[in-house]
């Protein structure tokens, strides 16, 4: 009996696209399809990601990811509204509008909040303090809304950030966007979050 492919959607900003990747291969789309086909799943990918988004702009996107019919959404969004000065709760009632959308489309989510900023190379040491907690603030409310929303929530940016901060090789030639090695040790922090997330959707298909 053939296998239904898993409709992976990525939503986001350019994390999700994978800007800074030196190869197709290395972004974070391909890199969970990779970590999902070894646990046994046939993988549809969807790239619907847009570089420069923050979480207003997840709308467009959702409404993009309609006629797809995704089983599994992975958001990644926070880091433009970061920078831009986005107020936590503008950005975090945007990301709950979205979650809440894909999950009455039938499609489960997995909400990667906001990276850590202050480990980008360019934020100066006596700034970075002020910078983690207005991520960390971030972080929570988007946590909150996902959760909130039906959607789970991949607590990552801890983990991550450090390996970034220890490590600069972790960026790409910008200076703020993942390398490709970024992109693999984003991967591999995700891939469990979003493999468990397909596992309990295939239980679930199945026992229906």
């Amino acid at each position: 009996m053939e296998r239904t492919p898993l409709r992976l959607l990525l939503l986001g900003d350019s994390i999700a696209y994978g800007t800074g990747a030196r190869r197709a291969d290395d972004t974070l789309g391909r890199r969970l399809t990779t970590a999902l086909t070894a646990e046994g799943f046939d993988v549809d990918l969807h790239v619907l990601a847009v570089p420069g988004a923050q979480s207003s702009d997840l709308a467009a996107q959702v409404r993009r990811a309609q006629p797809l019919d995704g089983d599994l959404a992975v958001v990644v969004i926070g880091a433009n509204d970061l920078a831009r000065f986005v107020p936590p709760e503008q950005a975090s009632a945007a990301l709950a509008a979205a979650v809440a959308a894909l999950r009455r489309a039938g499609t489960d989510v997995v909400v990667v909040p906001a990276p850590d900023m202050s480990s980008v190379p360019f934020v100066p040491p006596a700034f970075r303090p002020l910078v983690q907690a207005a991520c960390a603030q971030l972080q929570r409310q988007q946590a909150a809304v996902a959760e909130a929303a039906g959607g789970s929530v991949a607590h990552i940016a801890a983990e991550v950030g450090q390996a970034f901060t220890a490590d600069p090789a972790m960026f790409s030639g910008d200076r703020f966007h993942p390398s490709s090695a970024g992109y693999a040790r984003i991967a591999a922090a995700l891939a469990p979050t979003v493999v468990a997330a397909a596992r309990a959707r295939r239980d679930r298909d199945a026992a229906a």
